[in-house]
């Protein structure tokens, strides 16, 4: 969804240059997105925020809540904070920015779809709005710092996994850990903890 036709077919061109993907339909402006999503009921649909009638982040609020299966990953040009924390609480599970390589944006498609989350790493760097406890409020284990590190640093829940030798379930209970001991709710606040807070953080014995 994207009322630039030229930047839909680019995309269109991207996503359908792997064989295990496929563009369902595409809209012009947000009114459109939610209608055709209602209609086809995608896996995944790729937005952009900056739209008529309805913009992105109403369209994607209308989706999520009729319907919860699919994903919805944002693709804009905007990196500042307010746009990802809002685009969060519309229910997207993703945002890319325009000028993500193809294959990242493939990568965060099939990571999506498969139930994960995906911030380009440039998002997580430029929330540095996020408001973090103190350092003395609380402890990480030396996984947890693992799972953070990665995540921070782009990785996927199931890349993490895999680099750590466990299970993706895993790896979701450490981050639902760390989001309770960090006072966050959402990953992109997780994501963006490193590159904002430098201050040392205890571990666990």
């Amino acid at each position: 969804a994207d009322d630039n036709r030229g930047l839909r077919a680019e995309f269109r061109k991207i996503i359908e240059s792997d064989r295990s993907l496929k563009v369902v339909a595409e809209a012009r402006n947000g009114r459109v997105a939610v209608e055709f999503a209602l209609k086809c009921r995608p896996d995944v649909v790729l937005m952009d925020i900056a739209m008529p009638l309805v913009n992105g982040l109403e369209a994607t609020r209308q989706i999520c809540k009729a319907l919860a299966a699919t994903k919805v990953l944002i693709l804009s040009a905007h990196s500042d904070y307010a746009y990802v924390g809002n685009a969060v609480e519309a229910g997207a599970v993703g945002y890319l920015l325009k000028q993500t390589s193809s294959e990242v944006v493939v990568k965060a498609i099939k990571a999506v779809a498969g139930g994960e989350t995906f911030f380009s790493p440039v998002i997580a760097k430029s929330c540095d709005q996020l408001r973090m406890p103190s350092s003395e409020s609380f402890t990480l284990t030396g996984r947890e710092r693992q799972v953070l590190q990665m995540i921070s640093q782009g990785s996927s829940n199931r890349e993490t996994a895999e680099k750590l030798g466990v299970g993706v379930r895993t790896v979701d209970k450490h981050l639902q850990s760390l989001m309770t001991k960090l006072g966050l709710n959402n990953l992109d606040g997780l994501a963006s903890y490193l590159t904002r807070d430098t201050r040392p953080v205890p571990e666990s014995p």
